[in-house]
């Protein structure tokens, strides 16, 4: 192999290992919110109509402002079609199951399987497939 194909290569790994890292940073990104947002879905405790006050319905008002406008400023540049997780299964992508290159993110609804076959494999016996390393 040449030098100039070494060099490429190794470029090109360094390449690929910046994008997943991007896309990992995502995902985090992306469980923060959802942890965030399950906040909203919690249960509000009731009380009799005579138990509350006019100020105790200004400070609840004034404490769901504060956070809507905070969590409308922090996710402005939010872009809801953000890449998610696909697992292979028996069904769909069976050849990548176990493999070592199986990418699984779709983007923009759009699945990318491996680098070496974007749209995955035709049945279940991929001449590419590799073992994941358990101990990486």
């Amino acid at each position: 192999m040449h030098k100039w194909q070494k060099d490429f290569l190794e470029l090109l790994h360094a390449l690929v290992d910046e994008v997943e890292n991007f896309f990992v940073d995502m995902n985090e990104i992306v469980d923060a919110f959802l942890e965030f947002t399950q906040d909203f879905g919690e249960p509000i405790e009731t009380t009799e109509p005579s138990e509350i006050s006019d100020l105790e319905i200004g400070s609840f008002l004034g404490d769901v402002s504060e956070n809507y406008w905070h969590t409308e400023e922090s996710f402005l540049d939010f872009d809801p079609a953000f890449p998610y997780a696909v697992e292979p299964t028996p069904e769909k992508n069976p050849a990548c199951v176990g493999c070592r290159y199986y990418h699984g993110y779709a983007y923009g609804g759009n699945l990318l399987v491996c680098a070496m076959h974007p749209q995955g494999w035709h049945d279940s016996n991929c001449p590419d497939w590799e073992a994941e390393d358990v101990f990486e």
